[in-house]
């Protein structure tokens, strides 16, 4: 008499290769066709099991079919996902960190069998390894150039970490992707550890050194005076400065409306919306505002009339003696030359930004047109940094450089 091959109710378990056993069930892909799903194993037991949890799965949702590698579902994701939805900056981020950590790393690997301690061990691996040995930073240069890892003289260019969390970020923003679109049911890099990363000490000015900067790019009658103002009193970003248009300034009510920003993506320089809508806001000008972009309208006139027909009209408040977009590097080096010819420490733009708070109490706004520039969500916090001020020269000498045009010798 034969052997039965399949007990009762399994119906679609079956003898396979080799005394292993195969089953297969019917379900839906994430396309919405229908198709036969397939699971192996040694023994009936080890292919019952499987098959049950398959069944589940089958009644939970659309089930994935084929499996995918990282690498595949990574360039998916950039394409579809990351770049038609999110800023252009995001996308330059999470493309690069793919193409030179993730995908060279993990990308070979199954989805599905990607486990918390391979990504553990992987991260660990990328903090010990030099990544211009890994990514091949000096051997790209010319012969001539290169003078470390292509020479066997390696520079232990490891991450920091801060790159290792950045990194971890990515993976894990991509594996939440391929949870939401069904291909895993956990995510591996969730609770993977990394170091953690020390948050730099921010620095600013004191009012004296902000008002010697301020001092020296007006007497210097430097052509971004306007720009280092609106940074310095509006404590607006980098790109929101650049950004400015003309038709966005109200010089008659003392107000700018800040909503677009300039920005450096790969080989585009974008004028584009703000990050997010938080960050817009019109914003009210102390006097030093207005007469500053006064003087830069009438200095962007004059560059206009000398560049003839090599003028391209924008609607930019700070732009080239051609009327083009300043790029942001740029302006990064006249900013570092101005410190130096002011005599004052070179801080970043961003850090500059915090001296804002202390120059509104200096220049006498009031504390509540203050709340509004620096975007306090309470008063007490306006109030807190209006209780430091400086000495009368200094807030003489801010006040001096807001007087208005007319009243100029």
């Amino acid at each position: 008499m034969a052997t039965r091959s399949r007990a009762n109710g399994e119906g679609s378990i079956f003898p396979y290769r080799n005394g292993s056993f195969a089953a297969y069930v019917w379900v839906t892909k994430p396309d919405g066709k229908r198709t036969r799903k397939y699971v192996y194993g040694k023994t009936r037991e080890e292919t019952h099991d499987k098959w049950l949890t398959l069944h589940q799965k089958a009644k939970a949702g659309p089930v994935v079919t084929k499996s995918l590698t990282l690498g595949n579902f990574a360039a998916y994701w950039l394409r579809e996902i990351v770049q038609p939805n999110l800023a252009p900056g995001t996308y330059v981020t999470y493309e690069v960190t793919s193409r030179l950590y993730i995908v060279p790393g993990l990308g070979k690997r199954r989805l599905d069998k990607l486990q918390i301690s391979d990504t553990q061990t992987w991260l660990n691996a990328v903090r010990r390894e030099c990544q211009c040995c890994a990514q091949g930073k000096d051997k790209r240069r010319k012969p001539a150039r290169q003078r470390c890892c292509a020479l066997g003289k390696c520079c232990h260019e490891f991450p920091s970490a801060s790159t290792i969390g950045n990194i971890r970020r990515v993976l894990r923003t991509l594996l939440t992707q391929a949870i939401t679109e069904g291909h895993i049911t956990a995510n591996p890099a969730k609770n993977v550890k990394v170091p953690p990363a020390r948050a730099k000490k921010r620095r600013a000015w004191s009012s004296d050194e902000a008002r010697q900067f301020l001092e020296s790019a007006r007497a210097d009658r430097d052509p971004y005076y306007a720009a280092y103002v609106l940074v310095l009193v509006l404590g607006l970003r980098k790109g929101e400065m650049l950004g400015v248009t003309w038709p966005n300034i109200d010089l008659d009510a003392g107000e700018v409306t800040v909503d677009m920003q300039l920005q450096r993506v790969g080989n585009q320089l974008l004028h584009r919306e703000t990050k997010t809508p938080t960050s817009d806001d019109t914003l009210p000008m102390p006097e030093i505002c207005t007469v500053a972009l006064q003087e830069r309208g009438a200095a962007q006139k004059t560059a206009q009339e000398q560049a003839g027909s090599a003028w391209q009209r924008t609607d930019l408040v700070f732009t080239t003696r051609f009327g083009t977009p300043i790029e942001p590097r740029n302006f990064n080096r006249y900013w570092d030359r101005r410190c130096d010819l002011a005599g004052v420490r070179r801080i970043t733009i961003r850090d500059a930004r915090r001296t804002c708070a202390s120059l509104l109490a200096d220049l006498d706004v009031h504390p509540r047109v203050a709340m509004q520039i620096l975007r306090h969500a309470q008063f007490s916090i306006t109030m807190e940094i209006y209780t430091v001020v400086s000495s009368a020269a200094t807030r003489a000498a801010l006040k001096k450089l807001g007087e208005s045009l007319e009243h100029q010798s």
